[in-house]
């Protein structure tokens, strides 16, 4: 499957959680990150995940995408993060 995960934690977390989530996905820009995923690989990221996070001050959303063939991606501005990967 592909996922999009956007996430906004506070301060002291963000930099626990982007380096977790890079370790499954890629990163896009600021709090967002894109990828192909397997269902065990997101189970285990999510896991991860809880155990970073205060789930009654930040937030995690996860898009997910059972097929990117009608999906597109369109960027204005600077580009941050990995272009290869392609919605």
């Amino acid at each position: 499957m592909f996922l999009i995960l956007v996430y906004d934690v506070g301060q002291k977390r963000c930099n626990k959680v982007l380096k977790i989530c890079r370790k499954y996905l890629n990163w896009v820009q600021n709090s967002v990150l894109e990828g192909e995923i397997s269902k065990a690989s997101f189970e285990r990221l999510k896991s991860e995940i809880k155990k970073v996070i205060y789930e009654d001050e930040d937030s995690i959303i996860f898009y997910i995408l059972r097929t990117t063939k009608y999906s597109e991606r369109q960027t204005i501005g600077i580009k941050k993060g990995g272009d290869d990967m392609f919605i």
